[in-house]
C-alpha cells in the first residue's frame, strides 16, 4: 500500500507589488495522469518538432542529463534546444537549468523526471500557456512573462497536485513515496 502524500509549498514574492499567490488543487493522481494522457493522446500523432516548435534551452547542466522525445532520447548539454512534450530526466548529483522562450526558469535537481507536457508563447502579445509535470524529483521555477501577463495559463502538475501560477517563485519536491511541495 502506498503511503500518503505530503504536499508543501514556499513561494517568494516577486517584485513589489502585492505579495504573489498560488492556487493549489488537490487532485487524485488517477485524475492528473488521466488529464495528462488525454492532452498527450491528442497531440502524439503530430509532425517532428521544428525550430518554431522550440520551447526554451538549456542553459547548464551538471552531471548526467537526458532529453527523451519521439523518434529517441539525447543528451543534454548547454545550448540544447528543448521542446514541448519533451521529458527532461536528471542523475544521481545532477541538475539542468532551462530558460523557456517567455523567461521561465527551470531548475531540475538530481533524480528529477520533468515533463514539459505543453508549450506555447506568443512573443508578441504574451499570449500561451505552459502546462509541466513533475513526476519525481525536485524543480525551482521562476515565473516569466505567461504567468504575469495571463497566469490561469501556467499550470505545473505532481501526481496529486495541481499548482496554478501567480507570478512568483516556487519549488517543488516529489518524492518516489509521495510528494512534497514548497
Amino acid at each position: 500500500m502506498r503511503a500518503p502524500s505530503i504536499t508543501r509549498v514556499l513561494m517568494f514574492a516577486c517584485g513589489l507589488a502585492a505579495p504573489a499567490a498560488i492556487a493549489l488543487s488537490a487532485l487524485t493522481a488517477t485524475d492528473t495522469l488521466a488529464a495528462d494522457t488525454a492532452a498527450s493522446d491528442s497531440t502524439a500523432a503530430t509532425a517532428p518538432a521544428v525550430a518554431s516548435d522550440v520551447a526554451g534551452v538549456v542553459k547548464t547542466v551538471k552531471g548526467m542529463v537526458r532529453i527523451e522525445r519521439t523518434g529517441g532520447n539525447s543528451t543534454a548539454v548547454v545550448g540544447s534546444d528543448v521542446y514541448s512534450r519533451d521529458r527532461v530526466v536528471t542523475g544521481p548529483e545532477s541538475s539542468v537549468g532551462i530558460t523557456l522562450r517567455d523567461t521561465t526558469q527551470l531548475s531540475a535537481g538530481a533524480n528529477t523526471t520533468l515533463e514539459l507536457d505543453r508549450f506555447a508563447f506568443d512573443s508578441t502579445t504574451y499570449g500561451g500557456e505552459l502546462h509541466a509535470s513533475v513526476k519525481r524529483g525536485s524543480l525551482a521555477v521562476i515565473s516569466g512573462k505567461l504567468a504575469k501577463a495571463n497566469p490561469d495559463s501556467v499550470r505545473f502538475s505532481t501526481p496529486t497536485t495541481t499548482l496554478g501560477v501567480r507570478g512568483t517563485q516556487f519549488i517543488i519536491e516529489v518524492g518516489d513515496q509521495g510528494e512534497t511541495t514548497h
